[in-house]
This record gives structure tokens, C-alpha cells and sequence, in this order.
């Protein structure tokens, strides 16, 4: 797969193309006077390669930004090169899981829906162990537990001192579906229980008496940039994964979330659900 900019990158694009437009330039004018090609100022503004800082903060001086505004385009273009903390697996992690560590380590809110595993951000490392030893082709120990690793670090985003808004919709077959054993369900359950107490997770159940719905076809989980131009759609398939950015596939998603929020427990009836459930174990 082509991997697309990350969002930091995208934001800088758009935020260069926003205060040259404000200042009434071309591409050539505003080249001229940096000094650079119209294809350089071009491709910073399409996402299209490598960036320098300091032609960056150039252009923001021309284009007549703020202060505030020119150290925010250049803190983008310095952060655009750093590595995330799984550039350490980088040999053992696919590509697409690389490009959605990348954007879920930029994003400020996730929505999830899933309808047949816990949300990886949520699950506990029993749950997650359980869900890499019944793979259709056999790991070696200490591949899953690399695997669970990876994903236990990825958690870490919720521990932030400003985390990103997490609000996941599960199936209820998701909270009835005993992967592992019952007792590690029991602490599965546990754990989505806590969690929506927390202040920036909210959950809910959709219930099976609310039949068909709207996400029939399977989970998705929709990344929410600084603003909603920069939101991808992401969709795990047994054979690969997407990543859904055009205008017509973020309103699909985004309605779809809207239609599955409707028709979902509230918070306080989603918890009291998986209590029953638990007990029930």
C-alpha cells in the first residue's frame, strides 16, 4: 500500500495553503520570494516529501502570520520527522499497522465501533494474549508476545496528560464472546467497566434486540485530526487494511457512527449491562 502523510503533515500542508490563500499568492509569487521553486512550495503544501523548517518559517513571514500561527506551522514542520515509539518493531510491524500507530499517536478523538473483538486500546494483556494464540497461523511465544507488547504500549495514549477523546460503541456479542476463559473475561469486563468512568472514554452496548443496524458490515474506527479535513477512516479486513480519507467516505462513516450512537445503551445502561453479563460468568 502507499502510505499517505501522517496528520501532522497533512495539517501543515493545509495550514500553509490557508495563510497564502489569506495573503492572495500564487505558488509562484509566494516561491519568489523565499527563494524556492513553485514545485517546492507545491509539494509542501500537498504533503509530497520532505520539509525544511526554516523555509517554512520563511513562508509564514511573507504570508504575514502571526507569531502564534508561525511557531505552530514550524513546530509541525520540525515534529514531522520524528519517530514514534514502534520505529523500535519496526521489523516485526506491517506496514499499515505502522501508518495507524502513526495517525492514532497524532489524533485528538478515535471512534470506534466493533463488532466482534474489544478495541485494542481497551483490551487487558490476558484478553489480548487470547486473541494472538488463536491466530490462524501458529506465533511462536515470544512473537505474541511482542505482539501484545505493541499493543499494551499503544495504551499509553489514554494516560496522557491530555489523552485523545476515546468513545468506542461495542456489540454486545463483543461483551459476550469468552475469549481466553471466563475468568479472563471477568477482568475484560473489569476493565471496560473502569474505563467508562473515565472522563475522556465513553462506551456503549448495542444491544441484539436492536437487530440491524447500520455497521452490519463490520468495525471501523474513525481518527479525528485537529480538524475534521485531517479525520481518516480506518478498516481492518482479514486480508489488509484501508485507510479511508475522501470527503464521500468520511460522511459515510461519520453517519454510520451517528446512526450506532442512536441506537446504543446509554453509558449508565451500557455498564449496568456488562455487569449482568459478568455475573453471568
Amino acid at each position: 500500500m502507499t502510505v499517505r502523510a501522517t496528520t501532522r503533515r497533512r495539517q501543515l500542508g493545509a495550514m500553509l495553503r490557508k495563510l497564502r490563500a489569506s495573503k492572495g499568492l500564487t505558488l509562484e509569487e509566494a516561491g519568489r520570494l523565499v527563494g524556492v521553486s513553485k514545485a517546492t512550495v507545491s509539494r509542501y503544501e500537498t504533503q509530497a516529501g520532505p520539509t525544511k523548517w526554516i523555509v517554512v518559517d520563511a513562508l509564514c513571514r511573507e504570508y504575514g502570520a502571526t507569531d502564534a500561527e508561525r511557531e505552530a506551522v514550524v513546530r509541525l514542520a520540525k515534529d514531522a520527522k520524528q519517530q514514534g515509539w514502534w520505529s523500535s518493531f519496526a521489523d516485526s510491524i506491517p506496514e499499515s499497522m505502522n501508518l495507524l500507530l502513526t495517525l492514532e499517536d497524532e489524533a485528538v478523538r478515535e471512534n470506534h465501533f466493533s463488532c466482534v473483538y474489544v478495541p485494542g486500546l481497551l483490551q487487558t494483556r490476558a484478553y489480548s494474549t487470547a486473541l494472538q494464540k488463536a491466530n490462524e497461523v501458529p506465533l511462536e511465544p515470544a512473537e505474541i508476545e511482542q505482539l501484545v507488547d505493541i499493543r499494551m504500549k499503544r495504551q499509553e495514549i489514554l494516560n496522557r496528560p491530555v489523552p485523545p477523546r476515546l468513545w468506542a460503541i461495542l456489540d454486545e456479542s463483543v461483551i459476550r464472546r469468552v475469549v481466553g476463559s471466563a475468568e479472563v473475561m471477568k477482568e475484560q469486563l473489569d476493565r471496560l467497566l473502569e474505563a467508562n468512568d473515565s472522563p475522556h472514554v465513553t462506551l456503549q452496548v448495542l444491544p441484539f434486540s436492536k437487530g440491524a443496524h447500520s455497521a452490519a458490515l463490520g468495525s471501523f474506527v474513525i481518527l479525528g485530526g485537529t480538524e475534521p479535513a485531517l479525520d481518516v477512516v480506518y478498516v481492518d479486513f482479514h486480508t489488509g487494511s484501508l485507510f479511508l480519507e475522501k470527503d464521500e467516505e468520511l460522511e459515510r462513516y461519520r453517519l454510520a457512527f451517528e446512526y450506532l450512537r442512536a441506537q446504543a445503551l446509554d453509558m449508565e445502561a451500557s455498564s449496568a449491562l456488562m455487569h449482568r453479563v459478568r455475573k453471568e460468568l
